[in-house]
This record gives C-alpha cells, sequence and structure tokens, in this order.
C-alpha cells in the first residue's frame, strides 16, 4: 500500500488530483485509521492510463467508463489495455486530422482581424454555417455551404 504523498511523487499527478479521481470513482484507495488515504500499487498504472487517456481526448466519463471494464482487483496486464486501447486509433487519427486542419488554417487567421463570419473559419455564429450546428464548425470539420 501507498500513501498518498507516495502515490502523487510516483505518478507524477498532484494530491489534490488525486483526491479528485478518487472523488469521480477512476480510482479508490483505503482509509487508515487515522483517516489517511492508502492505494494499492496497481493504481499507479490506472493513474497513468487516466492521464495518457486525458491527453488523447477522452472526458473523465469516457475514461471512467474504460475504467470500468478492467479486473477491479488486480493490476490490468497488457492483455487488458490492447484490448481498451485497441478503439482509440480512430480516435487518434480524428484528433490528428482536427490539428492538421487548425495547422493549416491558422496561418490565414493570425492577425488579421477580419472576423469574416462567410470566410472565417474560427467564428460563424448567425452565418449560415450555423445551420450545421455550434461552434466553429469548418474547423471540426463540416464543409462550407455554397454561398457561405
Amino acid at each position: 500500500m501507498l500513501a498518498i504523498g507516495e502515490v502523487s511523487r510516483r505518478s507524477g499527478v498532484a494530491s489534490s488530483a488525486l483526491r479528485f479521481y478518487e472523488e469521480r470513482g477512476l480510482i479508490t484507495s483505503e482509509r487508515a485509521g487515522s483517516g489517511h488515504r492508502h492505494y494499492p500499487r496497481s493504481v499507479l498504472r490506472r493513474i497513468a492510463f487516466i492521464v495518457f487517456a486525458q491527453r488523447i481526448g477522452l472526458t473523465l466519463e469516457e475514461i471512467g467508463a474504460e475504467l470500468a471494464k478492467l479486473p477491479p482487483h488486480r493490476a490490468p496486464n497488457r492483455r487488458d489495455w490492447s484490448r481498451l486501447s485497441a478503439t482509440w486509433t480512430l480516435r487518434i487519427d480524428q484528433r490528428i486530422a482536427e490539428l492538421e486542419r487548425l495547422k493549416a488554417g491558422l496561418g490565414d487567421c493570425i492577425g488579421c482581424g477580419c472576423l469574416s463570419l462567410k470566410r472565417c473559419k474560427l467564428a460563424n455564429p448567425g452565418d449560415r454555417a450555423a445551420g450545421l450546428g455550434p461552434g466553429p464548425r469548418y474547423w471540426i470539420g463540416d464543409q462550407p455551404l455554397a454561398g457561405a
């Protein structure tokens, strides 16, 4: 069993974040008679998973759903992790495509100041693209409408 400070040091995650993850049900601890949290060593793998999953864009709810697929009373093994990560390729590819669109369009927008709702990929409220849904529709992959 590891004290919260040790888990924080070894995982690189702040103690406050560990308590938050625990409140959200992503990790669990046992309480000593003094009320101090103690974690099994296997929690380090779960924390590494949480950090990685956040970096690829999973929400805490999605992370919780993924963690629920892992065995609760033993450290996940390579096969467990492979099973989870197999579905992430599409998610990562989508994220790469989104970043490539941002990279390609960013040079046109820096400093232009136009904020044209007909041309700008960053702001489109009230224009015809808004009919496609909220937010920066062209940045997330929608194609400009004819005349927009």
